[in-house]
């Protein structure tokens, strides 16, 4: 499931799967902002598809960047599963292009933007 998750950013499942995913899924981006030799093979044991696996180090490692963590949203869906009931969800990467919903930008660059707002007006900011 990771591997689709990585394929296409964005999945449909039921919940409890989703929230195992979501643990598995931000273990595997923190490796791939690593960017190291030992990450790529740690993740390599886990994504079973080449091409997801550079995908995985080349777009979504640099992507989430300055994010710290919570790299996955899950929304829950109204209607369940016709078969058997179950509850379903949706899990996918945030910021990703064409989301629905925009996610929080990350600390660093809401102190960031705040800082710029204030050196406009001429106020010196104490963090830089």
């Amino acid at each position: 499931m990771v591997t689709s998750l990585i394929n296409h950013e964005r999945i449909v499942t039921t919940l409890p799967k989703a929230k195992e995913l979501r643990r598995v899924a931000d273990k595997i981006i923190t490796q791939a902002k690593q960017n190291s030799l030992h990450s790529r093979r740690q993740a390599d044991k886990i994504v079973r598809e080449p091409a997801a696996l550079t995908k995985l180090f080349e777009i979504l490692g640099p992507r989430y960047e300055d994010r710290e963590g919570g790299y996955t949203r899950i929304l829950k869906l109204s209607k369940n599963r016709a078969g058997d009931n179950a509850d379903m969800a949706v899990i996918e990467y945030v910021d990703r292009p064409g989301e629905v919903r925009a996610a929080r930008p990350p600390q660093g660059r809401i102190f960031d933007a705040l800082d710029d707002a204030i050196e406009e007006v001429g106020i010196k900011s104490i963090r830089r």
